[in-house]
Protein backbone atom coordinates (compact mmCIF):
# COMPACT_ATOMS: atom_id res chain seq x y z
CA UNK A 1 0.00 0.00 0.00
CA UNK A 2 1.35 3.45 -0.88
CA UNK A 3 1.73 6.11 1.79
CA UNK A 4 -1.10 8.06 0.14
CA UNK A 5 -3.40 5.04 0.17
CA UNK A 6 -2.50 4.31 3.79
CA UNK A 7 -3.27 7.88 4.77
CA UNK A 8 -6.64 7.78 2.99
CA UNK A 9 -7.50 4.48 4.69
CA UNK A 10 -6.53 5.88 8.06
CA UNK A 11 -8.65 8.98 7.50
CA UNK A 12 -11.63 6.82 6.54
CA UNK A 13 -11.25 4.68 9.65
CA UNK A 14 -11.00 7.71 11.92
CA UNK A 15 -14.18 9.12 10.38
CA UNK A 16 -16.15 6.30 11.96
CA UNK A 17 -14.08 5.81 15.06
CA UNK A 18 -11.73 3.16 13.67
CA UNK A 19 -12.43 -0.32 12.32
CA UNK A 20 -13.26 -1.68 8.90
CA UNK A 21 -15.06 0.52 6.41
CA UNK A 22 -17.23 -1.35 3.87
CA UNK A 23 -16.16 -0.87 0.28
CA UNK A 24 -19.69 -1.18 -1.12
CA UNK A 25 -22.83 -0.03 0.73
CA UNK A 26 -26.37 -0.25 -0.62
CA UNK A 27 -29.45 1.43 0.84
CA UNK A 28 -33.15 0.78 0.42
CA UNK A 29 -34.42 4.31 0.98
CA UNK A 30 -37.81 3.72 2.59
CA UNK A 31 -40.17 5.92 4.59
CA UNK A 32 -40.63 9.14 2.60
CA UNK A 33 -44.40 8.80 2.56
CA UNK A 34 -44.66 8.02 6.26
CA UNK A 35 -42.34 10.91 7.10
CA UNK A 36 -44.66 13.28 5.22
CA UNK A 37 -47.82 11.77 6.72
CA UNK A 38 -46.50 12.20 10.26
CA UNK A 39 -46.14 15.92 9.52
CA UNK A 40 -49.43 16.37 7.70
CA UNK A 41 -47.63 17.03 4.42
CA UNK A 42 -48.23 15.68 0.91
CA UNK A 43 -46.15 12.67 -0.15
CA UNK A 44 -44.11 14.79 -2.54
CA UNK A 45 -42.77 16.71 0.47
CA UNK A 46 -41.44 13.43 1.81
CA UNK A 47 -39.73 12.70 -1.49
CA UNK A 48 -38.13 16.16 -1.48
CA UNK A 49 -36.87 15.58 2.05
CA UNK A 50 -35.61 12.20 0.90
CA UNK A 51 -33.60 13.90 -1.86
CA UNK A 52 -31.90 16.02 0.81
CA UNK A 53 -31.07 12.81 2.68
CA UNK A 54 -29.44 11.49 -0.50
CA UNK A 55 -27.22 14.56 -0.62
CA UNK A 56 -26.19 14.18 3.03
CA UNK A 57 -25.56 10.46 2.74
CA UNK A 58 -23.53 10.81 -0.44
CA UNK A 59 -21.24 13.34 1.24
CA UNK A 60 -20.96 11.19 4.37
CA UNK A 61 -20.12 8.11 2.30
CA UNK A 62 -17.38 9.96 0.45
CA UNK A 63 -15.96 11.32 3.70
CA UNK A 64 -15.98 7.83 5.27
CA UNK A 65 -13.99 6.31 2.43
CA UNK A 66 -16.75 4.13 0.97
CA UNK A 67 -15.95 3.25 -2.64
CA UNK A 68 -19.44 2.44 -3.95
CA UNK A 69 -22.85 3.62 -2.72
CA UNK A 70 -25.86 1.98 -4.37
CA UNK A 71 -29.29 3.54 -3.82
CA UNK A 72 -32.67 1.96 -4.57
CA UNK A 73 -34.41 4.98 -6.07
CA UNK A 74 -37.27 3.44 -8.07
CA UNK A 75 -38.18 -0.24 -8.20
CA UNK A 76 -39.87 -2.03 -11.08
CA UNK A 77 -42.87 -2.40 -8.74
CA UNK A 78 -43.15 1.34 -8.07
CA UNK A 79 -45.14 1.75 -11.30
CA UNK A 80 -48.12 0.52 -9.26
CA UNK A 81 -48.21 3.86 -7.46
CA UNK A 82 -50.56 6.63 -8.52
CA UNK A 83 -49.84 8.53 -11.73
CA UNK A 84 -49.55 11.71 -9.67
CA UNK A 85 -46.87 10.26 -7.40
CA UNK A 86 -44.93 8.80 -10.33
CA UNK A 87 -45.02 12.22 -12.02
CA UNK A 88 -43.79 13.84 -8.79
CA UNK A 89 -40.95 11.34 -8.48
CA UNK A 90 -39.94 11.76 -12.10
CA UNK A 91 -39.96 15.53 -11.86
CA UNK A 92 -37.93 15.41 -8.66
CA UNK A 93 -35.46 13.05 -10.30
CA UNK A 94 -35.00 15.44 -13.21
CA UNK A 95 -34.58 18.40 -10.85
CA UNK A 96 -32.05 16.52 -8.72
CA UNK A 97 -29.91 15.43 -11.68
CA UNK A 98 -29.87 18.92 -13.18
CA UNK A 99 -29.12 20.62 -9.85
CA UNK A 100 -26.63 18.13 -8.45
CA UNK A 101 -24.62 17.21 -11.55
CA UNK A 102 -22.00 19.90 -11.03
CA UNK A 103 -21.66 18.89 -7.38
CA UNK A 104 -21.01 15.28 -8.46
CA UNK A 105 -18.34 16.50 -10.85
CA UNK A 106 -16.74 18.78 -8.24
CA UNK A 107 -16.75 16.01 -5.61
CA UNK A 108 -15.32 13.46 -8.11
CA UNK A 109 -18.36 11.20 -7.87
CA UNK A 110 -18.96 8.79 -10.75
CA UNK A 111 -22.62 8.10 -11.56
CA UNK A 112 -23.72 4.66 -12.75
CA UNK A 113 -27.27 3.44 -13.39
CA UNK A 114 -28.82 -0.01 -13.12
CA UNK A 115 -32.31 -0.99 -14.17
CA UNK A 116 -34.37 -0.17 -17.25
CA UNK A 117 -34.28 3.60 -16.82
CA UNK A 118 -35.25 4.12 -20.47
CA UNK A 119 -38.82 3.48 -19.32
CA UNK A 120 -38.83 7.08 -18.03
CA UNK A 121 -38.89 8.38 -21.60
CA UNK A 122 -36.35 9.79 -24.09
CA UNK A 123 -35.89 13.18 -22.41
CA UNK A 124 -35.08 11.66 -19.00
CA UNK A 125 -32.95 8.95 -20.60
CA UNK A 126 -30.89 11.57 -22.44
CA UNK A 127 -30.44 13.61 -19.25
CA UNK A 128 -29.31 10.55 -17.29
CA UNK A 129 -26.97 9.34 -20.03
CA UNK A 130 -25.35 12.78 -20.18
CA UNK A 131 -24.83 12.77 -16.41
CA UNK A 132 -23.21 9.33 -16.58
CA UNK A 133 -20.92 10.45 -19.40
CA UNK A 134 -19.89 13.70 -17.67
CA UNK A 135 -18.91 11.89 -14.46
CA UNK A 136 -17.30 8.84 -16.07
CA UNK A 137 -13.72 9.84 -15.16
CA UNK A 138 -14.45 10.65 -11.50
CA UNK A 139 -12.65 8.45 -8.99
CA UNK A 140 -13.54 9.39 -5.41
CA UNK A 141 -16.84 7.54 -5.06
CA UNK A 142 -19.12 5.60 -7.40
CA UNK A 143 -22.82 6.35 -6.94
CA UNK A 144 -25.00 3.60 -8.39
CA UNK A 145 -28.66 4.53 -8.73
CA UNK A 146 -31.21 1.76 -9.29
CA UNK A 147 -34.04 3.04 -11.49
CA UNK A 148 -36.92 0.84 -12.61
CA UNK A 149 -34.82 -1.98 -11.17
CA UNK A 150 -35.86 -5.44 -10.06
CA UNK A 151 -33.33 -8.02 -8.90
CA UNK A 152 -35.28 -11.07 -10.04
CA UNK A 153 -35.48 -9.61 -13.54
CA UNK A 154 -31.75 -8.84 -13.44
CA UNK A 155 -30.87 -12.40 -12.40
CA UNK A 156 -33.14 -13.93 -15.05
CA UNK A 157 -31.56 -11.78 -17.77
CA UNK A 158 -28.04 -12.61 -16.55
CA UNK A 159 -28.84 -16.34 -16.46
CA UNK A 160 -30.20 -16.18 -20.02
CA UNK A 161 -27.01 -14.49 -21.23
CA UNK A 162 -24.90 -17.04 -19.39
CA UNK A 163 -26.88 -19.90 -20.95
CA UNK A 164 -26.44 -18.38 -24.40
CA UNK A 165 -22.68 -18.33 -23.82
CA UNK A 166 -22.72 -22.02 -22.84
CA UNK A 167 -21.46 -21.32 -19.30
CA UNK A 168 -24.07 -21.24 -16.54
CA UNK A 169 -21.61 -21.12 -13.65
CA UNK A 170 -21.97 -18.76 -10.70
CA UNK A 171 -19.04 -16.77 -12.07
CA UNK A 172 -20.63 -16.49 -15.51
CA UNK A 173 -24.01 -15.37 -14.20
CA UNK A 174 -22.29 -12.85 -11.94
CA UNK A 175 -20.37 -11.42 -14.86
CA UNK A 176 -23.65 -10.66 -16.65
CA UNK A 177 -25.25 -8.81 -13.73
CA UNK A 178 -25.59 -5.04 -14.04
CA UNK A 179 -23.21 -4.60 -11.10
CA UNK A 180 -20.43 -6.65 -12.72
CA UNK A 181 -17.06 -5.02 -12.14
CA UNK A 182 -18.06 -3.35 -8.87
CA UNK A 183 -16.74 -4.49 -5.48
CA UNK A 184 -18.85 -7.15 -3.77
CA UNK A 185 -21.67 -5.76 -1.68
CA UNK A 186 -20.55 -5.50 1.96
CA UNK A 187 -23.43 -3.78 3.74
CA UNK A 188 -27.10 -3.40 2.85
CA UNK A 189 -29.17 -0.93 4.89
CA UNK A 190 -32.93 -0.52 4.88
CA UNK A 191 -34.61 2.39 6.59
CA UNK A 192 -38.14 2.75 8.05
CA UNK A 193 -38.19 -0.42 10.15
CA UNK A 194 -39.29 -2.76 7.36
CA UNK A 195 -37.36 -6.04 7.38
CA UNK A 196 -37.26 -7.27 3.79
CA UNK A 197 -35.14 -6.80 0.65
CA UNK A 198 -37.99 -5.93 -1.75
CA UNK A 199 -36.38 -7.43 -4.84
CA UNK A 200 -33.16 -5.43 -4.42
CA UNK A 201 -29.69 -6.87 -5.08
CA UNK A 202 -30.75 -10.41 -4.14
CA UNK A 203 -27.75 -12.07 -5.79
CA UNK A 204 -25.29 -9.41 -4.66
CA UNK A 205 -26.49 -9.59 -1.04
CA UNK A 206 -25.68 -13.30 -0.68
CA UNK A 207 -22.93 -12.58 1.87
CA UNK A 208 -23.60 -8.94 2.64
CA UNK A 209 -24.22 -7.76 6.17
CA UNK A 210 -27.83 -6.59 6.60
CA UNK A 211 -28.88 -3.71 8.79
CA UNK A 212 -32.46 -2.55 9.35
CA UNK A 213 -33.03 0.79 11.06
CA UNK A 214 -36.31 2.31 12.25
CA UNK A 215 -35.22 5.72 10.96
CA UNK A 216 -37.36 7.02 8.11
CA UNK A 217 -35.25 7.85 5.08
CA UNK A 218 -35.58 11.67 5.29
CA UNK A 219 -34.11 11.46 8.82
CA UNK A 220 -31.06 9.47 7.69
CA UNK A 221 -27.86 11.48 8.01
CA UNK A 222 -24.10 11.30 8.53
CA UNK A 223 -24.46 10.00 12.08
CA UNK A 224 -26.82 7.25 10.94
CA UNK A 225 -24.41 6.15 8.22
CA UNK A 226 -21.41 6.23 10.52
CA UNK A 227 -23.35 4.25 13.15
CA UNK A 228 -24.12 1.66 10.46
CA UNK A 229 -20.45 1.48 9.47
CA UNK A 230 -19.48 1.10 13.13
CA UNK A 231 -21.90 -1.83 13.49
CA UNK A 232 -20.49 -3.36 10.31
CA UNK A 233 -16.94 -3.11 11.65
CA UNK A 234 -17.94 -5.05 14.78
CA UNK A 235 -19.38 -8.02 12.90
CA UNK A 236 -17.37 -11.15 12.11
CA UNK A 237 -17.77 -12.02 8.45
CA UNK A 238 -17.20 -15.75 7.88
CA UNK A 239 -18.58 -16.13 4.32
CA UNK A 240 -19.87 -19.61 5.14
CA UNK A 241 -16.82 -20.64 7.20
CA UNK A 242 -16.85 -21.39 10.93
Amino acid sequence: MTSTAAAEEGAAASAVGGGAVPRHVAIIMDGNGRWAKQRGLPRVAGHKAGAEAVRRTLQAAADAGIEVLTLYAFSSENWRRSNEEIADLTGLMRYYVEKELQRLIDERVKLLLIGDYQAFGPQMTRLLDEAVAKTAQNDRLTLVVALNYGSQQEIAAAAAKAAASGDVSIESIGSHLETAGLPDLDLLIRTSGEVRLSNFLLWQAAYAELLFTPLLWPDFDEKALNDAIAQFSERQRRFGGR
